[in-house]
């Protein structure tokens, strides 16, 4: 037995022994987190277990257990937590809450105040029957969940017929404290899945066992034996642990057999990265008191199966990032839709296991920007299109096999798509809220995934509030109150993408049977009428019927489908039929409001003139603080660089100029210009030009470098007075004496 680490935790905030817990359930439950080569972990099973009491007093026989479940040679009670051996000094302190020679009744006692905590260690873990699989193990399908009662009874007996030194490795004791032995233990089985390439290995299971009550959780990786039959490996069990010693609070790693650890450099790292890395990781997440709000990542569908999808996906499709034609970043897009056609591929997989169904869904990517989900998923067989309002370079590249469109839509009784398994929003800005009611409104059997990102209401941008809630959050909340007003139970989980947000909502079932649909399309009505405060129906009143078979899965005349590419109309919707009065769909074209696009020459003109606006004004005789010699100073002064501009006739590019965020003329609040630029009256454009322009430099600092001899061009009047400086209102003028 071997300590590895052992650190110090400052708890300013009073979070131990509970935020120690909340530490381990990220490594149980999440230790991709920390180990970046680990897809995550399937959760199996979990039940309470005691330690069984010691059979042998004396020696063990010869023809104890087999030898993989005795300790090895070396790793003995000499080396164990016993009379100090292997700790640092003064051993490792007291156990939380632990007194020390405690009898029956005040162990007893010992064992009610550690309910609490064990109650809280619980709380992240699945919940299931005792030694079942739970939720989270359930569907997998790749290989079943072994019987944990059974692996922990072999374990038991094990220990029970004279392993010490495991038993003493739970305890943290000798193996004669037997009151030590007896109290309840949480017990989870777990696959650890690493991530699939060419380099992985296979998924590990593992049996974790987390002592409350002594502050610890000890991993017992699990192998198959020649008979086929799990095992405990012992050469790989190692434990963690929290021990308080003279009020301050320490975290530990420890192994049970230090000369036999094996590292195969995924699942089962070096020892020297769980004595620093994991260790450092613990020690700053047990101190830690914010919550996520959010759920863990890919809890909606199998991770073994994601896995495996997700790295065949990024084999396929990696030489993208090589030819894309956008000037978006192909490394963070094209990652991206990746991640979330491996996502969608899982999902609709389980989805037709769960419906006992085999045709592939179709569906309709509503504002698909780039298409390239809308083209992996074709490429996969799955039905599909794309609509956005603006085409782009890349759609050429795809084949005539991914059908994109370019077209506008506007929610309205045109705007549905009764054939439609699915209905997906990914990054579909003002969209997003409509989606889930274009999804209820097309049919019964419509779903919707949506990924939110820009945050928009149902007319405009969304406005926040709720003050105890991020943004986010609250947008997010918003989109689920839509689609359960839909009718949806809506579901929330979070991707694996490149991204800041990546939270989708999925709308895969209704709440009420296909019979309630004008009911509830009553109350999606009112509800989208209140978003704006619009005409709400009364009570009882029903509002105008949409086309025939909208909502009834029948495709009517005025339906949309989904492989419908050359359907004679237009998704532009008339002015009649509209849901909400006020929605607008982005422009094809982007308007450039900022300076980006504008000549060079004429954005040149407007800084110079306003840098003389500014610059010439009355000058006085000041005292030089280097010369202390009497120089012109130009002090500035006040003026509207607006009206200048009007007077020389720069009105045509004053909006551009200003930009869309910029205060100025062009938005009709002329910005005032206060003095805030100095210089000495050398500095102005009328005293540069009796300076020869091989001197520049030398008289003038930020020139230092440039070309500035008449051999290599004569330099613009703006860059002779500012340079490189990127913000020109900053500049500071010196003059030569």
């Amino acid at each position: 037995m071997a300590e590895l680490g052992r650190v110090a935790v400052r708890d300013p905030h009073s979070l131990l022994p509970g935020g120690f817990w909340a530490a381990v359930a990220v490594w149980v439950e999440r230790p991709q987190v920390a180990n970046k080569r680990l897809c995550g972990v399937r959760l199996e099973a979990r039940r309470s277990a005691c330690l069984p009491r010691v059979e042998h007093s004396g020696p063990r026989p010869s023809s104890g257990p087999e030898p993989e479940e005795r300790a090895p040679a070396g790793c003995g009670p000499k080396e164990g937590p016993g009379h100090g051996q292997c700790f640092p000094e003064g051993g490792p302190g007291p156990r939380p809450g632990a007194v020390p020679e405690q009898g029956p009744q005040e162990n007893q006692g010992r064992r009610q105040q550690g309910e609490d905590q064990r109650e809280a260690a619980k709380a992240p873990l699945l919940s299931g029957a005792r030694g079942q699989p739970g939720k989270a193990g359930a569907g997998e399908g790749d290989f079943p969940a072994p019987d944990l009662d059974s692996l922990w009874d072999d374990f038991s007996r094990s220990l029970a017929s004279g392993n010490r030194e495991m038993l003493a490795f739970f305890t943290r004791s000798g193996a004669e404290s037997q009151l030590e032995a007896q109290h309840e233990l949480d017990v989870i089985l777990r696959t650890v899945i690493p991530k699939m390439n060419a380099h992985s290995c296979a998924p590990k299971r593992e049996i974790v066992v987390q002592d409350v009550l002594n502050g610890t959780v000890i991993f017992l990786p699990l192998e198959e034996d020649s008979e086929g039959n799990l095992k405990v490996k012992t050469s790989n069990v190692y434990q963690i642990q929290l021990s308080q010693s003279e009020g301050e609070w320490f975290i530990s790693v420890l192994i049970f057999c230090p000369e036999r650890w094996h590292s195969d450099g995924i699942v089962y790292p070096k020892p020297t990265w769980l004595g620093e890395e994991l260790l450092a990781r613990l020690a700053r997440w047990c101190v830690e008191s914010r919550q996520s709000g959010f759920k863990s990542t890919l809890s909606l569908i199998s991770i073994m199966k994601y896995s495996r999808v997700h790295q065949a996906l990024k084999e396929k499709y990696k030489d993208m990032t090589k030819v894309w034609p956008e000037v978006t970043d192909p490394e963070k897009f094209v990652h991206e839709d990746v991640a979330l056609a491996a996502y969608l591929l899982i999902l609709w997989e389980e989805e037709r296991a769960e419906r006992g169904e085999t045709a592939r869904q179709c569906f309709v990517d509503l504002g698909c920007g780039n298409g390239l989900l809308v083209h992996i998923l074709s490429r996969e067989g799955h039905p599909g299109r794309g609509i956005d309002v603006r085409r782009r370079k890349v759609w050429d590249m795809y084949g005539p096999e991914t059908h994109l469109e370019e077209s506008a839509i506007t929610p309205n009784d045109k705007t549905l798509f009764p054939d439609v398994d699915w209905l997906i929003g990914n990054h579909s800005d003002e969209l997003t809220p409509w989606i889930p009611v274009i999804a209820a409104r097309s049919s019964y059997n419509c779903r919707f995934f949506v990924l939110p990102c820009c945050f928009f209401d149902f007319v405009g941008k969304y406005q926040r509030r709720q003050s105890k809630k991020t943004q986010y959050r609250g947008y997010l909340d918003f989109i689920t109150e839509v689609g359960t007003t839909c009718g949806f139970h809506v579901e929330e989980d979070c991707l694996r993408i490149p991204s800041t947000k990546r939270v989708c909502l999925i709308g895969k079932s209704r709440t009420y049977p296909p019979a309630g649909e004008d009911s509830v399309d009553e109350r999606r009505t009112r509800y989208i009428n209140s978003r704006r405060g619009g005409p709400v129906s009364p009570p009882g009143q029903v509002p105008a019927p949409r086309p025939p078979g909208a909502a009834g899965g029948a495709d009517g005349p005025e339906g949309h489908g989904a492989l419908d590419a050359g359907a004679g109309h237009t998704l532009e919707s008339p002015a009649e039929g509209l849901w909400l009065s006020g929605f607008r769909p982005r422009e094809k074209a982007k308007r450039v409001r900022n300076c980006a696009a504008l000549p060079r020459d004429f954005i040149g003109r407007v800084v110079l003139q306003v840098a003389n606006l500014l610059l010439g004004r009355k000058q006085s005789n000041v005292t030089s603080f280097q010369s202390r010699s009497a120089t012109a100073w130009s002090q500035g002064g006040n003026g509207h660089p607006g009206s200048e501009q009007e007077r020389d006739g720069l009105e045509s590019g004053r909006e551009p100029v200003l930009g869309g965020s910029g205060r100025g003329a062009g938005q009709g609040d002329a910005a005032e210009a206060e003095a805030g630029v100095r210089g000495p009256a050398d500095a102005a454009e009328e005293q540069l030009a009796g300076v020869p322009s091989c001197e520049r430099a030398s008289s003038h600092p930020r020139l230092e470098g440039r070309e500035a001899s008449e051999g290599k061009g004569t330099r613009s009047k703006t860059e002779a007075v500012f340079g490189n400086v990127q913000n020109p209102h900053l500049l500071v003028f010196r003059s030569s004496p």
